[in-house]
């Protein structure tokens, strides 16, 4: 495996990512914050999952917010 240190996904699943903006926010605020159907819509980590592995735009918004969130200094 090579070193990313510039990069702040390395290392981190798509799965534990949108694990931990569930946890976080809920699925509520989380349809709010990225604006897609499967977290509007009888939300599950499976389906999100699905959707998100074929949809990069949604992908990219979702790893941004976790992105923000990593950084935000109220995460600590």
């Amino acid at each position: 495996m090579t070193e990313q240190p510039n990069n702040p996904l390395h290392g981190i699943t798509l799965k534990d990512l949108l694990t931990e903006l569930v946890e976080r926010y809920g699925w509520e605020e989380l349809a709010r914050r990225v604006n897609i159907n499967c977290f509007k819509k009888d939300p599950s980590i499976k389906s999100s999952l699905t959707f998100l592995r074929r949809t990069p735009w949604a992908r990219a918004e979702v790893e941004e917010l976790y992105v923000r969130l990593k950084k935000s200094p109220w995460n600590h």
